[in-house]
């Protein structure tokens, strides 16, 4: 239940939940840009573009990568329902490295405007996926409450 300090966020995707928690504040990749979501902010709904969700409470750090969907803020509760999204520990590192060159070299040789477009969401996600491993090694923040305790 939300504070007047807090917000209840709920993160999933189709197949499962990601985070259902508390946090002082929310920082997601919008469409147009970042957005910062404090509590008692105003009612919104916004489209995600790809990279990482913050989700912050009492100094401990949840990083998601999110590749699009939707966010929605209402009585101090934010729903992101994304497209896709992972933790940034289960993000293979060398896994997405190779998309990354892989994206990069069929960019290079992209025949149509839609095939480099293409090609070129396929590099953004994973150049923010590895983002998201960067800034959860470097940040080396505790984490807000471990993966397991959605399982039960």
């Amino acid at each position: 239940m939300a504070t007047r300090n807090t917000l209840h966020v709920e993160v999933v995707t189709a197949e499962r939940e990601l985070y259902n928690g508390e946090a002082n504040i929310v920082d997601a990749p919008g469409a147009e840009g970042q957005l910062g979501i404090l509590p008692s902010h105003a009612p919104l709904l916004a489209l995600l573009g790809a990279g990482p969700l913050h989700i912050k409470l009492n100094g401990a750090e949840e990083i998601i990568f999110v590749s699009g969907g939707f966010l929605e803020v209402s009585n101090d509760r934010v729903t992101v329902l994304a497209d896709t999204a992972e933790n940034a520990e289960e993000i293979d590192q060398a896994r997405a490295e190779r998309a990354r060159r892989e994206a990069q070299e069929s960019l290079a040789d992209a025949q149509s405007a839609t095939e480099r477009a293409e090609q070129q969401a396929r590099l953004m996600r994973a150049i923010n996926r590895l983002k998201v491993v960067e800034i959860a090694r470097r940040s080396g923040s505790r984490r807000i409450y471990e993966p397991s305790t959605l399982d039960n």
